[in-house]
Order: C-alpha cells, then structure tokens, then sequence
C-alpha cells in the first residue's frame, strides 16, 4: 500500500468518528419516550398525517401486531411498484416512452426495492421512467431505509422496557424515520451532490455530436430478432458510423442521496456510483462513502442512549471497526499489488507519480486505487449495493473481501436498522456461549437470555448462511444458472456465489460478468432477497416482544460485562467464526481457487 492509501482510509475514519455522536444523538432524541425539542418541533406535521392516516399514535403495539402493520405496509409498496413498471408506458413522465418492464424483471425489481436489497437485473437509463424512477424507486428508497430503522427501534425498546407487553408503535416509529433523519438528511445531500454536478432535471435525453467520429460493429438480425449467420456459423456484421452520443438525463442527485444515506444501493443509471452524472468527482466520492456508514454508526450511539448505556453502543460499534478496518486495509493492498496474472509481464503496476500503479483494470481513473477499494469495502459492508468500480475486476483477494462482508450476515454497520438489530442477535449468541462457558443463565443489557430469545437470534443468524449456500447450490446445478456465467472456471463459480450472497444478505451490488437479467434469476434472487428480509425482522420482533416481557435484572458478580474490550473481542470472533465456518469450502472453490492458479 502507498502512503496516500493509508491516508485516505485515516481521513475517512476520523471524519466518519466525528459523525457518530452528533448524529446518534440526534436520533436518539426522535425516538425517545419523552417528548424533547426535535418531536416538539414536527409535532404539528406529525399530527396532521396521523389524523389523514387514522392512526392513534399514542396506542402501543405487541409484537405480533406491530409484525403484521410492517409486513402489510411493505407488501404495498412491493405492489405498487410492481404495477408501476408494468404501466409505465401509459404514465406520464416518460419521455423516453420504455415499455412495461417484463413481468419477471418487475417481480425481481419490486422485491428488491422493497427489501432494502435494490439489487438492478435492468439499466436504470434505458428501462425506467422518471415517474417509475422517482413515485417506485425513490420512494421505496425511503420506506424500505425507514423499516429497518422502526424494527430496530422496537428491538432497542425490547431492552429498555421493563414487563411491558408492547414494543411499540410501527405507524409512528416509520413517520418518524422518515420525517426527522431520512429526509432532512436526504435533502442536504440532495444540495451537496448537484453543487458537484450531479444531475436533477426531467428533460429528455440529450444528442450531442461527438468531438471525433467513430465505427461501431454491429450484429446483423433477422425478421425474428434472431442473429444472422453465415455458411460457417459465424454471426454476420456490418460496420456503421456514429456522429452523435446520447446523454441520458434526469431526477438522478435525488434518488442518489437516500440511496446512499439509506443504504439502498440502487443507482439511477447502470452504471451506479461509477457513472458521472451519478458521482463525478472525488468530493462527491467522499461524501457518498460517507452517507453509507453515517446512520448505522450513529444508530449504535442511538442504541447506547436508549437502553440507558452509552457504553453498550460504543462496544457495539468498536465490534464493527474491530472487523472492518483490517478487511478494508486488506481490499487495498489487494488491489494496489496489482494483477497476479500480469506479474513477469512488461507491465508496470507500481505507484508513481506519474500514475496510481496497482490494478486499475475497471476503476475510474477519477477515484483510483484508494478510493475504489474503500468504496468496495463500505459498501459491502453496510448492506448498501451502490459501486463505483466493476468488481468484476477486482484481484481474486480484492474480490473476497466483498464477498465475504456480504456473508458475515450484513452486520459490520449493515443496513440502516437491519445491520445494528443483526449485530445484536450475534451479541445474545455471544453472551449465550458465554453463559455456557461459566454455568450462568447468560444477561444482556440486564434481560436474561433464555430458549426463546436464544431460538430467534439462532434463526436471524443462520437464515441468510442457509440461503446463500442453498441458493448457491441450486445456481451451480441449474442449466438456466449457469447459463448466466461470462467465464468459466472458479471466476464463474464467484460470480454465482456473489450474486446469491448479494441477495441473501439484502445487499444489493453486483460482481458483475453474471447475465441475471433471466426468469430462472429473476425468480431466485427474488426468494432470497425476500425471505432474507422478512422472515428474519419477524424473528427479531418476536424476540423484542419476549424481552420487553421480561423484569430487568441488575447486574451481579456473575454478569458478563458487555461494554469492555473482551466482549468486543468475543463478538467479533463469534461473527467471523461463523462466516468462516460456514462460507470457507465455497470461498475455496472461488477467490482462493483463483487466486492461487492466478499465483502460478
């Protein structure tokens, strides 16, 4: 790694150690029992659109019931989305006139947005309106980042309580995500992003003449749209002159800002993070990787505050860069040793001043080696999918180090709401195992933990590791599955892996050179993405409602603390173990595979 590697990875985490506090302060002031100066304020906003909805804010809900007002609302908003892209040719706002989007596509798309996952089998640019853009995509950006956040609230609650039989209320913990973080947060972004030239308009695409006149080879087709051939097989072509490029317009620095700040990862164009309308310079690089970690990190402040321990989140979010920095460090010297493939060869990939050195093979030159690497590394850690490099090209090391984020379970930081509440079904196991360890009835944050908590921090832990590795399996012994594989070998057995990873984690990036856009990938990646979001805030839920039952225990001799440097350790061993363990003979079979053929 060079110097300007570690100094970039220095400024990020110092600025993002500045954020947590305030921010998580801040939150914990929307979702506090009392009323304070930020509820006060939007206390008359709140009013009016409980009184439109008809929902009594001041009426508590039991699990089961506050379970069943997520998934309704949810199961809504998958819908309209899905009716939305099947209709956008006859709506407004559409000045590109797409077509409905396929119905397996639209399926895929709809579950995807409404998971938090925003995993994009399509081209944003050339299959979506703006109304489907902005009234499906952006929206759902909002609610699916505002979800995770009230479960996790209700979970926090589930600590804090004391035999109470409620954890809560949905309708007003999903107001005020959105109200008070997501969308004064989203509108300043918004403003940061279009001052570096991000886009926001709704005019049609724009044909400019180009500068130098180029050929472009393209396929011959028949009638039918099949390829033409000649005598020996091979596709016919011809050669035609372009003068003019198309540039592609629209709401995009919008949508942009709660993709990040949501972690959704959804871009507004294809090409994501890397496209330049979408982050042109190196600011707005910063400030993106930036939006990703600042709400999950705060919220493990939030956490603190509201269980009435600072400590407790401070142990929390130590576990998660206990984790992550190394990984990342790791990312980088990946990709600034260069391609393995390449070394004997007449080919300098040493940093110097005149160039970044390294493996720049699918990385803007505009971000580099740092930049990109951190950027891979952030957003595969927080459950956000946006990318602004192919991973594709990354180094076989530099590749598992995503990969391997995504099958830890989304927990280092993880999505907004859903990666803390993970982390935290991880801590009772923890505490579980280290019950077992002294022969006591294992506590935390003073709630004895017993079978039924143990039951669904078991089920939210292992549902994702079960989807990855069946999904998985189901992909490689599929024709339609492997169908899909740009290349042959232990590469493409890493493209399939990171796909099923990506969707069974509520991730969202793709690896790239895997043709998802199918009905068999569609309809898979589907199942996983939504049984990997539901079912596991349900469980968690489920052991909120349990654990707000119970009377708060003090503290005795006893008590494992779980604010100090060996739970942290503990935690972050449980974590990795059960990454490692589970993910190690099919990371073998991919990265590693590749990796030492790649060294021969």
């Amino acid at each position: 790694m060079t110097t300007n590697d570690f100094i970039q990875i220095a400024i990020y985490l110092v600025v993002l150690m500045l954020l947590i506090k305030p921010v998580g302060s801040y939150m914990a002031m929307v979702f506090a029992e009392t009323p304070n100066r930020v509820t006060r304020f939007g206390a008359p906003v709140e009013r009016v659109l409980y009184r439109l909805s008809g929902i009594r804010a001041g009426e508590d809900m039991g699990w089961r019931r506050y379970a069943l007002a997520m998934l309704i609302f949810n199961m809504a908003g998958l819908l309209v989305v899905y009716l939305l892209q099947r209709v956008q040719q006859w709506l407004p706002l559409n000045p590109q006139h797409f077509a409905a989007v396929t119905p397996d596509s639209a399926m895929n798309t709809a579950i995807s947005f409404a998971t938090n996952t925003n995993w994009q089998g399509y081209g944003g640019e050339s299959t979506m309106s703006y109304l489907t853009q902005m009234l499906g995509l952006a929206v759902q950006n909002f609610l699916s980042a505002a979800t995770g956040i009230a479960v996790l609230i209700a979970v926090v609650r589930g600590f804090s309580r004391r035999s109470s039989m409620s954890i809560g209320n949905f309708w007003v913990d999903m107001t005020r995500s959105t109200l008070y973080i997501l969308m004064p947060f989203s509108l300043i972004m918004t403003l940061l992003l279009v001052s570096q030239g991000v886009v926001q308009n709704l005019k049609p695409y724009v044909d400019v003449p180009l500068t130098q006149q180029i050929t472009q080879v393209e396929q011959i087709k028949d009638a039918a749209g099949n390829p033409v051939k000649d005598a020996k097989g091979n596709p016919v072509t011809r050669e035609s002159p372009v003068s003019t490029q198309t540039l592609p317009m629209g709401p995009a620095a919008s949508q942009i800002a709660i993709k990040q700040l949501g972690t959704n990862g959804g871009g507004f164009f294809n090409a994501n993070s890397a496209h330049p309308y979408e982050n042109p310079t190196p600011f707005s690089n910063f400030l993106e990787m930036l939006a990703i970690f600042v709400i999950p990190g705060g919220l493990c402040y939030t956490f603190g505050v509201l269980v009435g321990d600072r400590r407790q989140g401070w142990a929390i979010l130590a576990t998660m860069l206990l984790i992550f920095v190394p990984l990342a460090i790791g990312a980088v010297a990946a990709e600034q040793a260069g391609n393995p493939a390449l070394h004997g060869l007449a080919v300098d990939q040493q940093a110097s001043a005149l160039q970044a050195g390294g493996n720049m093979e699918g990385k803007e030159t505009r971000f580099g080696i740092a930049a990109s690497g951190l950027f891979t590394t952030i957003t595969t850690a927080a459950s956000c999918g946006a990318v602004n490099n192919m991973h594709d090209s990354l180094t076989p090391l530099g590749g598992l180090v995503p990969m391997w984020l995504m099958q830890l379970g989304e927990v280092i930081f993880g999505g907004v709401g859903s990666g803390l509440y993970g982390m935290l079904a991880f801590a009772v196991v923890a505490v579980f195992i280290a019950g077992l360890m002294v022969g006591r009835t294992p506590e935390y944050i003073g709630k004895k933990i017993e079978a039924h908590e143990m039951k669904m921090a078991s089920l939210a832990v292992l549902l994702p590791c079960a989807l990855v590795v069946v999904g998985t399996a189901v992909a490689a012994m599929s024709p339609a599955g492997a169908a899909g594989v740009a290349n042959p070998g232990a590469h493409g057995f890493s493209e399939l892996l990171y796909a099923v990873s990506s969707a069974s984690n509520n991730n969202g990036s793709a690896f790239g050179g895997l043709s998802a856009n199918t009905p068999f990938w569609n309809v898979l990646l589907g199942i996983c993405m939504f049984l990997a979001r539901f079912p596991l805030a349900i469980a968690m839920l489920a052991m909120a409602g349990s654990l707000a039952a119970k009377r708060h225990v003090p503290p005795s001799a006893g008590t494992l603390p779980t604010h100090t440097p060996l739970f942290v350790t503990l935690l972050a061993c449980i974590v990795i173990v059960v990454g490692a363990l589970t993910f190690l003979p099919a990371l073998a079979l991919g990265p590693i595979a590749e990796f030492l053929m790649s060294a021969h």
